[in-house]
């Protein structure tokens, strides 16, 4: 069982990604190659997270009225980001592309991190209580980890 409930779970992920972010903008101005070869764990980190989140937090949300807006912005977002990180796929752009959209792509992750932690997380905390902020926490973990091993 989880010793986490929904939000520390994702605090959790969020820091790995800031973490990610960080060492991929370190290097993007200073060795590209290096960036590309660090940006993988990023866009698997990106995609476990938010097809967990998607599922044990922003599905339950959606079920209030208060929390459909909330969900509906959150959801576009990771939307965005999959489209940025589609695009850092296509191994037909330039270096430059490549360069400004993993630019985009960061800024995006931060962006989103900073809402959801200081706006979408203390609308949720109080709509979901203290039991389905616990289940949804431990659900949460299994998915992202599981997502995490069948995609390295």
């Amino acid at each position: 069982m989880s010793q986490n409930d929904i939000f520390q779970a994702l605090i959790v992920s969020h820091d790995v990604q800031r973490k990610l972010c960080d060492n991929i903008e370190s290097l993007l101005d200073s060795d590209l190659d290096a960036a590309k070869k660090a940006y993988p764990e990023l866009e698997i980190e990106l995609q476990a997270h938010a097809a967990a989140e998607e599922r044990h937090l922003y599905a339950p949300v959606m079920q209030y009225d208060e929390g459909l807006d909330l969900s509906r912005h959150a959801i576009s977002e990771h939307h965005e980001m999959d489209e940025m990180m589609h695009k850092l796929n296509d191994g037909r752009i330039s270096d430059d592309t490549w360069k400004e959209t993993c630019h985009d792509l960061i800024h995006e992750v931060r962006h989103h991190l900073k809402e959801e932690e200081g706006e979408f997380f203390i609308q949720a905390r109080k709509l979901l209580d203290e039991e389905q902020q616990e289940r949804l926490g431990a659900l949460y973990e299994v998915e992202h980890s599981h997502f995490e091993r069948n995609n390295d």
